[in-house]
């Protein structure tokens, strides 16, 4: 499998997604547009597109930040979707999934940040691919908005604090507002680049501080989401 990210900032990190790629023996190549590096011109030579984070929204402006561009990364996303790819969007990405399907991004009701449970829906526990999460499971979090939805899509899982968690637009294409990449690494790399703005959080109850999101342990989550992503490669490689 040769697996593409988009990834919007050194501090959002693939994460567990590389280990995933490094014990399954796929590839991995990068359009890591904060460096301005280019986005992939088609979809060729991709298996799966991983969108990751990031602190924007799918209403930023280059103008705001000039090396995110919104439209072009759905356009990219858009001719993954109609060429069959498997697709599979975090936070900023599942936001970004939505819009290039024609769904608008939301601000979700409140703002998450470390770890929390998700519980699946009805859908998702009719799920093949996220079944196996169980009917709760504890998850990272770190956003302020959520996907829109298609006609079509399903609500996999849902959180108290946000009712879009996982979104199932097609049988490939996936939108994780949660953060199941999370590794110790990757909340080390969050914690620096937000560690004042944390500080301001203190009265949002669903936001952790530092030193409680330093004592996660992501392990299990990390393990929930690579037989998700097993499961997807089974379904990419049988529609081929």
């Amino acid at each position: 499998m040769k697996v593409h990210f988009i990834v919007h900032e050194s501090f959002e990190a693939p994460g567990a997604y590389e280990t995933w790629i490094r014990e399954r023996g796929h590839e991995a190549s990068y359009s890591r547009v904060y460096a301005n590096e280019a986005l992939p011109g088609n979809a060729d030579g991709i298996d799966l597109l991983v969108v990751l984070g990031g602190p924007q929204d799918p209403a930023t402006r280059i103008e705001q930040c000039p090396h995110f561009d919104a439209a072009a990364e759905c356009r990219v996303i858009s001719q993954a979707i109609e060429a069959n790819k498997a697709v599979v969007g975090i936070c900023l990405g599942s936001q970004l999934i939505g819009e290039a399907l024609g769904a608008k991004f939301d601000h979700s009701p409140e703002k998450e940040i470390g770890k929390y449970p998700i519980s699946l829906t009805a859908e998702g526990k009719a799920s093949s691919k996220v079944a196996h999460f169980g009917d709760v499971l504890e998850v990272g979090h770190w956003h302020n908005d959520m996907p829109g939805l298609t006609a079509a899509a399903k609500i996999l899982a849902v959180s108290e604090g946000c009712p879009r968690q996982i979104i199932e637009y097609t049988n490939l294409v996936y939108g994780f507002q949660c953060h199941m990449e999370f590794t110790r690494e990757v909340v080390e790399l969050l914690i620096a680049a937000s560690e004042t703005d944390l500080l301001t959080l203190n009265d949002h109850r669903f936001v952790q501080q530092p030193a409680a999101l330093r004592a996660n342990d992501w392990d299990e989550m990390n393990q929930k989401l690579f037989t998700f992503l097993d499961k997807l490669v089974v379904e990419y490689q049988a529609a081929q």
